[in-house]
């Protein structure tokens, strides 16, 4: 019966759409495609994430991922999005719209990643244009914040591709690969044009 299943948090993400991919909630049937995805590009994405703890890609923690994710969903704090390729549902990275603040602020910040095999091809660019529109209706978010690396020019030309303005700079923003290290700070807001 299944009025009478638990709703998942994977049922609170509506699916969306964008030139040639679909963001889709994270699932336990994605594993598979997800660690591998990962594990082809980890020497692609070590020099902008945080330290990898040593089990990352195993099944275990994938799933405390997905209880994380969950966790977040429901307690409207954050929105995590696999963008898989519409051609072929191949998973190609993710998205989040995390750190969500409402009230005076409406905001959320967006982090993201792709797999080395589909990076610089314009994915990311459309599935943030898929994912804005999303979350400045029904979200009813007003502000998307990023922040990226100075020195990671294709994170700087997609940000300024879709439209975010370049607001600041912080001093030891975020630890990344082990280090402390200054960001570049955007942000696109509900009445910016989404270019």
């Amino acid at each position: 019966m299944s009025f009478l299943r638990p709703l998942s948090f994977s049922d609170l993400l509506p699916a969306l759409h964008g030139a040639g991919v679909e963001l889709r909630a994270p699932q336990m049937r994605h594993y598979d495609a997800w660690a591998a995805l990962r594990s082809d590009s980890r020497a692609f994405l070590t020099p902008w994430e945080p330290t990898w703890p040593p089990a990352d890609l195993t099944r275990l923690a994938y799933r405390v991922r997905l209880r994380r994710y969950a966790r977040d969903v429901r307690a409207d704090a954050a929105y995590p999005y696999f963008i898989f390729r519409a051609a072929d549902g191949a998973l190609m990275g993710g998205l989040t719209l995390g750190q969500v603040r409402r009230g005076v602020s409406q905001s959320a910040s967006l982090g993201y990643w792709m797999g080395e095999a589909y990076a610089g091809r314009g994915h990311m660019t459309a599935a943030v244009r898929a994912l804005a529109p999303h979350a400045f209706g029904p979200m009813q978010l007003r502000r998307i914040e990023a922040a990226c690396l100075p020195n990671n020019e294709r994170s700087i030309r997609l940000l300024e591709r879709v439209g975010f303005t370049r607001e600041g700079y912080a001093r030891s923003y975020l630890c990344i690969n082990g280090e402390w290290r200054d960001h570049l700070l955007y942000a696109l807001l509900a009445t910016d044009p989404l270019r």
